[in-house]
């Protein structure tokens, strides 16, 4: 194997930074150039504002690509072609590879997915994998191919969901762990001792991309399932309810769990609760009647405000 295996880094959000920092800082790698998105609007100005991989390439001098969709655009291809890069690495690019694309580099392109494949094929794997309870998601190293997350595997590590860890959390842990996988996969594929292997079928699952109506509460549902919602879509998009004509972004819960026989009643007064009502409001948070259980609201976001205590938000606005 070469001294130095050359590395075109494909990625544009935060959690691809630590792998490509990684890879720059190696002396078992040279990072050739990097490809992200098209600089985006962003924030109340809607200034055109760079990716986070972007502005990492332009402080390290690095050449950055910014193709519309890569598979349309022949001078980006061939200028990619031109640097005969040993991988391509990919993580959370947002956009379809094609194949003459993934035929570039010498050995493979390789993606990062953040989850346990086959499971949560698709966009949004860690909010899904919160939102629906689960207790263990993890990250993999694949072969990129046409389909969707469908590739060969090449290695993969079980990480731990909490009670109480919410998406960004949870980023943030996989983006730490991902690369020393990456630069197991990428020296393991090159030496020849790593052999993919192909995904099981049974267990495919996708985590289709989060539309905003999905994070709309519904509290005919179980307190648990309300918090696991408020954790898997914590910051963005957010989980919310409507309140005297103004959305309000739930930003953490805790479950309040009384004994079954006295759901729905006050365990003091017998006093029944409607579904959606606020049961207590007190210095620890603002309680509300669900389906099953109560949940204690602890912070909010109320439409046009900063993020508060719950119990400040509804001293201000909770009609008694």
């Amino acid at each position: 194997m070469q001294n130095k295996l050359n590395v075109i880094f494909l990625g544009t959000p935060d959690i691809g930074l630590q792998s490509l920092e990684h890879l720059y800082n190696s002396d078992k790698f040279n990072v050739q150039a990097v490809v992200t998105q098209p600089d985006r609007p962003s924030g109340r100005g809607q200034k055109l504002t760079p990716s986070p991989i972007k502005i990492f390439a332009l402080e390290h001098n690095l050449p950055v690509f910014q193709p519309k969709s890569i598979r349309k655009e022949p001078e980006i291809i061939e200028a990619l072609r031109v640097l005969k890069p040993d991988f391509f690495v990919t993580f959370a690019f947002g956009q379809i590879l094609s194949q003459e694309v993934l035929d570039i580099p010498k050995y493979e392109t390789i993606n990062l997915h953040v989850s346990l494949l086959p499971k949560y094929r698709g966009a949004n794997p860690i909010q899904r994998a919160i939102i629906n309870g689960d207790t263990e998601t993890g990250i993999c190293t694949m072969i990129t191919e046409l389909g969707l997350d469908c590739g060969d595997i090449c290695m993969k590590e079980q990480i731990q969901i909490t009670p109480n860890m919410n998406c960004v959390e949870l980023f943030e842990i996989c983006a730490s762990h991902s690369p020393e996988l990456l630069e197991k996969t990428l020296l393991g594929i090159a030496d020849g001792t790593l052999k993919p292997q192909k995904q099981c079928e049974d267990g495919v699952c996708f985590a289709d991309k989060l539309k905003k109506e999905e994070c709309k509460i519904d509290w005919t549902k179980s307190a648990k399932d309300i918090h696991n919602l408020v954790r898997g879509v914590y910051k963005y998009p957010g989980a919310f309810f409507e309140y005297d004509g103004k959305i309000i972004k739930v930003m953490e819960t805790e479950q309040i769990a009384p004994p079954p026989s006295v759901l729905r009643t006050s365990s003091a007064t017998g006093e029944k609760y409607t579904i959606g009502e606020f049961v207590k409001v007190s210095k620890s948070g603002v309680d509300v009647q669900t389906g099953e259980g109560i949940l204690r609201l602890k912070k909010v976001k109320p439409e046009g405000k900063c993020e508060m205590s719950a119990y400040d938000w509804a001293n201000g606005a909770i009609k008694h």
